[in-house]
């Protein structure tokens, strides 16, 4: 039986207009009932995923959230901190925007205390209505300590203009640096070994919940661990070919309800069969 469903946000249980559908919330309470854990599991911080907590009313004592792709777990009844794995400096902050600046994008960094980037952009109001967090404006080199906590370090931009500049990032970052792109207009550089997959298995020995308890499901690059890691990894309709491949079971899309398709099937089904 499975005990724990950690579901990515966008492209799998948000649909392209970044809302829930009510399928798929009746679906995840089908789910809690039954005695399963329901993990909102994001590249989000987790300041930009309270409001859908509290829209599907994830917020009791014993339940839980895995943000910033991992590095981030916490309590969702106040907010403490169960696991943080976000050893990312200002100093690394620092090397990266030196290495980068050259390329003229939009970079942001994400704190437990809000955005910092080095300049407003076009996509300033837009992230802080997306992630409900206050954007900083700050000078990277003066402002920032070399020991302060960064959590992630991101740089944004149009898809096309991102698709192009990408091969211009020093290799070395992508060395040093888990470097992922969990949409098609950020890049992120976080610590190695900082995945969505490491953030389920220290909340798993948090629970007593084994890998094998555990459904995973995912459309992105930011996913692939995770799927790989439970031990059912599903991968949305819509996800690339990459993530499909590495998947154990191909649901639904965003747009058809797929977290609701893999809930009734292995949650809702099994219960029925055990009756």
């Amino acid at each position: 039986m499975y005990k724990l469903i950690a579901i990515d946000m966008d492209g799998t249980l948000l649909k392209d207009d970044k809302s829930i559908s009510e399928i798929t919330k009746k679906s995840l309470k089908r789910a809690q009932e039954l005695g399963v854990k329901i993990v909102l599991t994001s590249g989000r911080p987790i300041q930009g995923i309270k409001n859908y907590l509290d829209e599907l009313e994830l917020t009791g004592e014993e339940d839980y959230v895995i943000g910033l792709n991992g590095a981030l777990i916490c309590k969702t009844s106040d907010y403490s901190v169960i696991s943080s794995n976000a050893t990312l400096t200002g100093k690394d902050l620092k090397y990266i925007y030196n290495k980068v600046k050259g390329l003229n994008t939009y970079i942001h960094a994400f704190t437990n205390n809000g955005d910092l980037v080095n300049k407003i952009s076009k996509f300033s109001d837009n992230e802080e209505k997306r992630l409900n967090l206050k954007i900083n404006q700050v000078d990277f080199i003066k402002d920032v300590l070399d020991n302060d906590e960064i959590l992630k370090v991101v740089l944004e931009e149009e898809k096309d203009v991102l698709d192009r500049i990408t091969p211009k990032v020093p290799k070395e970052l992508f060395e040093e640096y888990n470097v992922i792109r969990s949409v098609d207009f950020m890049l992120e550089f976080m610590n190695r070994g900082c995945n969505k997959a490491s953030g389920l298995e220290k909340l798993g020995e948090y629970l007593g919940i084994s890998k094998e308890e555990v459904i995973a499901i995912g459309d992105a690059d930011n996913d692939v661990e995770m799927i790989e890691y439970a031990g059912l990894g599903v991968a949305m309709g819509n996800a690339k070919e990459e993530i499909k491949n590495i998947a154990d079971f191909i649901t639904k899309s965003n747009e058809e309800d797929g977290v609701a398709f893999v809930i009734d099937k292995f949650i809702v089904s099994s219960a029925k069969g055990e009756k």
